[in-house]
C-alpha cells in the first residue's frame, strides 16, 4: 500500500481518527465524569443575593426545611414502588438549602425578623 492510498482510506476529523479497517479511536483523554451538566445552573444559584425581604420570604416559604421523606407504595400488602427520599433524586439540592440559609440569614441578621415560622 502506498502512501496516497493511506491517506485516502484513512480519515482525521478533529479528535477522532476513521479508518475503514478499524473501529474509531479517539485520540484524546475524554472522560464523561468531568462534564457537570448542573454547573450553570449551581452557579446562578450559589450567587443570588438577598436584597429585599419579600424576596427571602418568598424563597423560604418555596424551599421546604427538610428533606421530603421517602414513600413505599403498597398494594394488596405488597411494596411495588419504594421512593426514595426526593433530595437524593435532586442534583440542586444542596445550594437550593444554601439559597434558603442564605435567605434565613438575612431575615433574621439584616431585617431582624423573626425566623421561627420558618424552621
Amino acid at each position: 500500500m502506498d502512501i496516497a492510498e493511506y491517506t485516502i482510506r484513512q480519515i482525521v476529523l478533529k479528535d477522532w481518527i476513521v479508518s475503514p479497517s478499524t473501529k474509531p479511536t479517539k485520540t484524546r483523554n475524554f472522560s464523561l465524569k468531568n462534564i457537570d451538566l448542573f454547573r450553570p445552573l449551581r452557579d446562578w444559584l450559589n450567587n443570588i443575593e438577598m436584597n429585599n425581604p419579600q424576596q427571602a420570604h418568598g424563597i423560604c416559604k418555596l424551599i421546604p426545611a427538610q428533606c421530603p421523606f421517602a414513600r413505599d407504595i403498597n398494594l394488596f400488602g405488597r411494596t411495588i414502588i419504594s421512593i426514595p427520599p426526593l433530595c437524593k433524586l435532586n442534583p440542586l439540592y444542596n445550594e437550593l438549602i444554601a439559597l434558603r440559609f442564605r435567605a434565613l440569614c438575612y431575615l433574621s441578621d439584616e431585617c431582624g425578623e423573626d425566623i421561627a415560622q420558618y424552621c
